[in-house]
C-alpha cells in the first residue's frame, strides 16, 4: 500500500491533536508525520504510533515534500500558508471557515457529497462541526422526501471554542480568579446564545455558516435554513435540535427505517426507558446520533430530530481524514 507524508497544521491545538490521535486511529498510511504549529509552540512533542514527534515552526518551506496537509491553525494561517502548500504539490484539507464558500472549493463530508472531491484545485474544505452532524441525518432524508425548510438551533460544546474556552469553563468552576476570558459572559452555569461575532440581520457569523454550508454540501440551494447557534458548559459534544419540513409526505415508521441503515448515523431512539442521544454518549466516538424521532403536527410534513456528535471527531479531524481516505480511494479508481 502506498504511503503519504502527512503535514498536521495547527498540531497543537484541539483539533490538531486530535487529528494525530484519528491518522493512528485508523491506521492511515503515514509515511512521514510533520507537526507543524506556531513558533510558540515548536519544540513540543505529540505520540503517534508509540513515537515522540517534535512539532516545528510553521513555514512556506516546511510544506515542501508533503503529500496531503490537514490545516486546523484558524484561518488567517490557511489564507496565507495552504496556497503554499498546493504550490509545493500536496493536497490540503482546511478545517477553518477561510475557504469554505469558495465556488471551487469543494465542501465535503463523505457520507453526503463524496462525488465533489475529485472537483478540487488543491484544496478541500472540512465544514462547520455543527453542519457535519446535521446533513449526515438529513441527506438520506432529503433523497427520499427532500426537504423544503430547516429550523436548527444548536447547543455547542466549548471545545469548540478551543482551549482557551475549556481553561475559562474550569476556571469558573474552581472559582480561579484572573480567568482568562474567551466568552464576553461566563460560561458556568450559563448558555450563551452567541458563537461567533453578529453580522448584519442579527445573525453570527456560526449560524450563517450553518445556512450556507448545508445548501452547498447538499447541492440544493432551495432548500431554506434558519439557525440560532448557542454555547452550552458541555466539555464535549454538540447536541441540535432540528425541526425538518419536507416536500413529499412521509410516515414515521421510514424514517426510523432509513436511519437505522445509514452508514455513520447511530440511532438512539427509546423513550420509554430514557434513551436518547446525549454528548457523554457520543464522547469519543465518530457516529452521528440521532434521536427523538417525532412529527411536527402544526405543519403537513414536519419531523423534528435530537442530533448529537463529538464535535472535535466528526465535527471535525475525523471528517478531515475521511476526506483524505475518499481522495485515495477515487484516486486509485481514476488510474
Amino acid at each position: 500500500m502506498k504511503k503519504f507524508n502527512i503535514a498536521v497544521v495547527g498540531a497543537t491545538g484541539l483539533v490538531g491533536r486530535k487529528m494525530v490521535q484519528v491518522l493512528e486511529e485508523r491506521k492511515f498510511p503515514v509515511e512521514k508525520l510533520r507537526l507543524l504549529a506556531s513558533a510558540k509552540s515548536a519544540g513540543t512533542t505529540i505520540v503517534f504510533n508509540g513515537q515522540s514527534v517534535d512539532v516545528d515552526e510553521l513555514t512556506k518551506e516546511s510544506l515542501k515534500g508533503i503529500d496531503i496537509a490537514l490545516f486546523s491553525a484558524g484561518g488567517a494561517i490557511s489564507k496565507e500558508f495552504a496556497p503554499h502548500a498546493v504550490k509545493a504539490g500536496a493536497l490540503v484539507i482546511d478545517n477553518s471557515s477561510a475557504w469554505r464558500m469558495e465556488p471551487d472549493v469543494p465542501l465535503v463530508v463523505p457520507e453526503v457529497n463524496p462525488q465533489d472531491i475529485l472537483k478540487h484545485k488543491g484544496i478541500i474544505a472540512n465544514p462547520n462541526c455543527s453542519t457535519i452532524q446535521m446533513v449526515v441525518a438529513l441527506k438520506p432524508l432529503h433523497d427520499k422526501w427532500r426537504v423544503k425548510r430547516v429550523v436548527v438551533s444548536t447547543y455547542q460544546g466549548i471545545t469548540g471554542a478551543g482551549k482557551k474556552a475549556v481553561d475559562q469553563l474550569e476556571g469558573e468552576l474552581a472559582k480561579r480568579t484572573n480567568v482568562e476570558k474567551k466568552f464576553p459572559h461566563p460560561i458556568a452555569y450559563n448558555v450563551l446564545p452567541q458563537i461567533d461575532i453578529f453580522v448584519d440581520g442579527g445573525y453570527t457569523k456560526e449560524e450563517i455558516k450553518m445556512v450556507n454550508e448545508t445548501k452547498k454540501i447538499m447541492g440544493d440551494n432551495s432548500i431554506e435554513v434558519t439557525a440560532t447557534c448557542v454555547r452550552v458548559p458541555v466539555t464535549g459534544g454538540h447536541s441540535e435540535s432540528v425541526n425538518v419540513e419536507f416536500k413529499k409526505p412521509f410516515k414515521i415508521e421510514e424514517v426510523f427505517e432509513l436511519l437505522l441503515k445509514v452508514p455513520g448515523v447511530t440511532l438512539q431512539d427509546d423513550v420509554a426507558k430514557s434513551i436518547y442521544p446525549m454528548p457523554i454518549w457520543s464522547l469519543e466516538k465518530d457516529d452521528v446520533f440521532v434521536g427523538r424521532i417525532r412529527r411536527d403536527e402544526t405543519i403537513a410534513n414536519g419531523l423534528n430530530l435530537w442530533i448529537v456528535s463529538d464535535n472535535l471527531r466528526k465535527g471535525a479531524a475525523t471528517n478531515a481524514v475521511q476526506i483524505a481516505e475518499e481522495w485515495i480511494k477515487q484516486f486509485k479508481m481514476q488510474k
